[in-house]
């Protein structure tokens, strides 16, 4: 018989977290390169702003966006029976940049409308690929799923790039292509404050539901005999894994690779 895990069974993971983020916070360039004394903080009122106003924001971003990253390629890689899925499988992620290079292109937005509009964008991204499987016929949903997923991010992709044909070479266009590779440089407490409900709300939904993922990826006549609304459940997994997606790459521009390797790590 499989034994349930304890609620804090993994909980002594956040021990080395804690270690990370609070050497992140004492590593810098200033006062001096390397690590920054403690006693530097309580002395010199510049280095305490900068931890307060720019370390710690970028440090919570980072969890916000490692944790959003990492339980959205559990919730993919377990409903598509695949460990080879990430959370841009269905245009999540290409939908976030598509929103975002629209703010920065066509309508010269600022940081919160990027986030808006990168948000909005990973929504629809979902939505496309969900209602183009639904117009087919061909095949098991999942494999209708894959396919709209993968001919949706290719055509965001594809306005992606048009974006930034017709973005100004010498102001859109670079902040774009920062945008574009990923970061947490631009990163505040009012970024951190904005993504948080819509991270909180996607988290929250997935651990809840975390033992249904299990049922979730077996056929859908063996989910539906051992109790479970096989379809909607997993509807409900994947627009929670997009909502704290969404969020969280609407700060931090494209990230490749977490939602891929931390699930299996």
């Amino acid at each position: 018989m499989r034994r349930e895990p304890r609620p804090l069974g993994a909980a002594w993971l956040l021990l080395p977290l804690a270690l990370v983020a609070a050497v992140s916070a004492l590593v810098g360039r200033y006062p001096v390169p390397g690590f920054t004394p403690i006693a530097s903080f309580v002395e010199d009122p510049l280095a305490l702003r900068l931890l307060l106003g720019v370390r710690l924001p970028r440090i919570a971003a980072g969890i916000l966006l490692g944790a959003s990253l990492a339980g959205a390629g559990m919730v993919f890689q377990m409903i598509f029976s695949n460990p080879l899925v990430e959370p841009g499988f269905l245009g999540v992620s290409q939908g976030a940049a598509f929103g975002a290079a629209l703010g920065l292109v066509a309508f010269h937005a600022g940081p919160a409308g990027v986030q808006a509009l990168a948000l909005a964008g990973g929504v629809a991204g979902l939505a496309a690929s969900y209602l183009t499987a639904r117009g087919f016929r061909y095949g098991g949903w999942m494999l209708r799923l894959v396919l709209a997923g993968i001919a949706v991010s290719a055509l965001l992709s594809a306005g992606v790039g048009a974006l930034k044909l017709a973005a100004d070479p010498l102001g859109e266009l670079p902040e774009l292509t920062f945008w574009l590779l990923g970061g947490l440089w631009r990163a505040s407490w009012r970024d951190v404050l904005a993504v948080l409900p819509a991270v909180t709300i996607g988290l929250a939904a997935m651990l809840l539901l975390r033992s249904r993922l299990d049922v979730l990826s077996l056929d859908d006549r063996i989910a539906h005999s051992l109790g479970a609304a096989a379809s909607r459940e997993r509807l409900l997994l994947l627009l929670a894994a997009t909502l704290a997606t969404s969020a969280a790459v609407s700060v931090s521009g494209l990230v490749g690779w977490i939602g891929l390797m931390a699930p299996h790590a």
